[in-house]
């Protein structure tokens, strides 16, 4: 092959495998959700499964370095041959228990179905490098690694703007196959130009000098941060807004991103966004950590900017202390070492160690260690490289100014929402003192923890303190918050049930969005004239258990519910009440609702009233065609399926409406909107009824005349267990 093209058929098959490699992952992600659900924690732990094959696939890449140039082509070709078995990809038919522990299932399902591709195609990043420096001896191999992660970017952004919506997932596995099959051709053109040696041994020795422990050491660590970081923001921005691959791939695809500018040849946008982070990191850290509540998507676009400057700036660390090319295997073989074990720690030790996500901070502050430092601007540069008594005089002013801010901020802590005007003060001091302490490690430290604390990781701790008011699990984190007159849970920033205080009858009062005005409301009310005084009634999704005080004596009730924690906090711990003095014996089933409903007899439920939600949002794998289709199994004739589709991010209507309308349902809505008269507590909220029989939805409809016809939008599909995007429905 002539010398010329040798470049870009590496470039171009680099590129290729990175981009299947991480397509595949929002892909999968899509393919599990009918079975998985949408929880932030199972892409989490799908993540942990990628980055352990991809320690797996670079440590068999360097091992191939003790084999000769050809053997290597030749072994990795037959490792892609083997792997091709796997072919069409997809998930394993499995029928998993509605009581699968996620942890242990989704790493099981996955390592099974797309581990041997996921492994054969993630050595070549490092492996097709190490052959571009045998074959290409006076090129640098590192900026193929920038190509690489570009790749990586592209597949993962292309996945939910033109893979997902433009295609069901049948056509995205035959996709996905068929760029298999070229990719190992592109390799076996690569294999072509590796040079002709003989003996085992016959690629060079390394002649650099080994790295120390110290190196590998630093190799891991810097490499360990951003992998973290990445997966606790994920955690972060989809508990706030809503577990969607969206918004799963951009941190993931950010971080990529990162690589490709910190290993990149010109190394001017590096450098800029090096100098850029630390400041970031001291102005905008602590406000994340608060939460900006009221300003989600602000709070989220933060997280992401943030994640992504500090990335470069650690990989661009890490690009500095890299090593010469003949020991280029066993340096990604550290990064990939410290991006598993980031992995280990924000997808399966911080759930266990911590009630919040306090793994964030505590990589907000490590990155503040480790990154580059230098000095903004000259004269601060020559304060500290004077004297050494200098440097701790300038040390301990920074200390005290920063313990001085963050005592003014804890004596006025302004609103438990927003920001306070004594942290909008202190926020302009810490630009001022980040000014001088940037180029001092210690001194950094210092201002960086002091940020963290005053512009919001004192509210967390103060939380946390309080005996029962914040629980983390798989499914996420619950806070109890309450005074005198009312108690609340949340999950994440979205309220899930409030309960007022004061007196039995107040405690029994159905409230936000269910209060007797409201679409499952009026359901409710009607139920003995639907169905007489032996009704039926199923509810997905328990919260606070508000809808049991809706329950009449000879009523049959039960709840669907896939956390143990939420059945804890509203039937055990006594924070709520609603179920001790409405229904003191619920039948609960938990697991999975849509797996449980499939398990239920036909014609068993008079009224099912969908109330699922993974922070603001109904589960996607609940609201699909299938789902509905199991929803009607489920229900008698007469039925009544409501709905909750109330949604600060997505408007769901058409999707309902598209089921409906695919299966037969008459479908009406009820948005209410708190009145002077209204029950107090109560929130706005928008239901949607659906029934196959005309007559249920008549009765409905006498008892509030406010129920309208949902509205269809032209030319939008119903979302399917093999399609569905969200892309139409985010709301301006």
């Amino acid at each position: 092959m002539p010398a010329r093209l040798a470049r870009p058929l590496f470039v171009l098959t680099i590129l290729a495998g990175s981009f299947l490699l991480f397509l595949v992952q929002p892909m999968v992600a899509r393919m599990a959700l009918p079975r998985l659900g949408g929880a932030s924690a199972v892409w989490n732990s799908a993540m942990l499964v990628y980055q352990a094959l991809l320690l797996a696939g670079y440590a068999y890449a360097h091992w191939l370095g003790r084999l000769s140039p050809r053997t290597q082509g030749m072994t990795h070709l037959g490792v892609l041959l083997v792997a091709a078995l796997w072919l069409p990809i997809g998930l394993k038919a499995m029928d998993l228990s509605p009581t699968a522990q996620p942890a242990i299932w989704v790493p099981y399902l996955l390592g099974l179905s797309i581990g041997p591709l996921f492994f054969a195609i993630s050595a070549q990043a490092p492996l097709l490098q190490r052959w571009f420096s045998l074959s290409r001896s006076d090129e640098n191999p590192y900026a193929l690694y920038a190509a690489s992660n570009f790749g990586s970017f592209a597949g993962l952004i292309a996945y939910p703007l033109l893979v997902e919506p433009g295609m069901a997932l049948y056509g995205q596995r035959i996709l996905w196959s068929s760029g298999y099959i070229l990719v190992a051709l592109l390799v076996a053109l690569c294999a072509a130009t590796l040079p002709r040696t003989r003996g085992v041994a016959a690629e060079p020795v390394p002649v650099s000098p080994p790295p120390t422990r110290r190196r590998i050491a630093q190799w891991v660590l810097l490499a360990f941060v951003p992998s973290g970081l990445m997966l606790a923001t994920s955690t972060l921005i989809t508990t706030d807004i809503v577990a969607m691959p969206l918004l799963w791939v951009l941190p993931l695809g950010l971080y990529l991103l990162s690589f490709t500018i910190a290993f990149a040849s010109d190394r001017i946008t590096a450098d800029i966004q090096t100098r850029i982070a630390p400041i970031a990191l001291l102005l905008f850290g602590g406000l994340i950590v608060g939460g900006l509540s009221a300003i989600p998507f602000l709070g989220a676009i933060m997280a992401l900017a943030l994640l992504f400057l500090l990335s470069v700036a650690l990989h661009t660390g890490l690009y500095r202390v890299r090593p010469e090319p003949d020991r280029l295997t066993g340096f990604y073989l550290a990064m990939s070492v410290g991006g598993a074990l980031g992995g280990v720690f924000a997808a399966l030790i911080a759930p266990l160690l911590f009630d919040w996500t306090y793994e964030y901070p505590i990589l907000l502050l490590m990155a503040g260690i480790l990154m580059p430092q230098q000095y903004l601007v000259g004269p601060v540069r020559r304060l500290w490289e004077g004297s050494a008594q200098r440097g701790r005089i300038l040390l301990y002013c920074v200390a005290i100014a920063v313990l001085g801010l963050v005592a003014a901020v804890l004596a006025f802590p302004g609103p438990v929402e927003g920001v306070s005007q004594m942290q909008q003060i202190a926020l302009i001091v810490m630009l001022g003192i980040g000014l001088v302490a940037i180029g001092s490690r210690r001194a950094f430290t210092i201002a960086v923890l002091g940020s963290l604390i005053a512009f919001g990781g004192y509210r967390a701790v103060y939380i946390s303190l309080e005996p029962g008011a914040r629980t983390r699990s798989y499914f996420g984190i619950y806070t109890v918050r309450g005074n005198a007159t009312q108690q609340q849970l949340a999950h994440g920033t979205t309220v899930h049930g409030t309960q007022l205080r004061g007196s039995p009858v107040k405690e029994r009062t159905p409230t936000a969005y269910y209060v007797p005005k409201s679409g499952v409301g009026q359901a409710m009310l009607a139920l003995p004239t639907l169905y007489g005084a032996h009704a039926r009634v199923g509810v997905v999704g328990l919260g606070a258990g508000t809808l049991a005080c809706y329950a009449m004596a000879g009523q049959d009730w039960r709840f669907y519910e896939i956390d143990p924690t939420v059945v804890r906090i509203a039937r055990d711990t006594g924070q709520f009440t609603f179920l001790s003095r409405c229904l003191p014996n619920p039948k609960i089933v938990l697991g999975d609702a849509r797996l449980n409903l499939a398990r239920e007899p036909g014609d068993s439920l008079d009224l099912l009233a969908l109330d699922a939600f993974s922070s603001d949002s109904v589960p996607m794998h609940l609201m699909t065609r299938e789902a509905f289709a199991s929803y009607g199994r489920v229900l008698a004739p007469r039925g009544v399926l409501l709905v909750h589709i109330s949604n600060r991010f997505l408007d769901l209507e058409p999707v309902v409406a598209a089921a409906a309308r695919g299966g037969g349902w008459q479908a009406v809505k009820l948005f209410h909107t708190p009145d002077p008269n209204d029950t107090l507590a109560a929130t706005k909220s928008l239901w949607i009824a659906m029934s196959r029989d005309p007559q249920a939805i008549r009765v409905l409809r006498t008892y509030d005349g406010a129920w309208q016809p949902v509205k269809t939008r032209p030319g939008f599909a119903a979302w399917t267990d093999d399609y569905s995007t969200i892309l139409p429905l985010l709301k301006r």
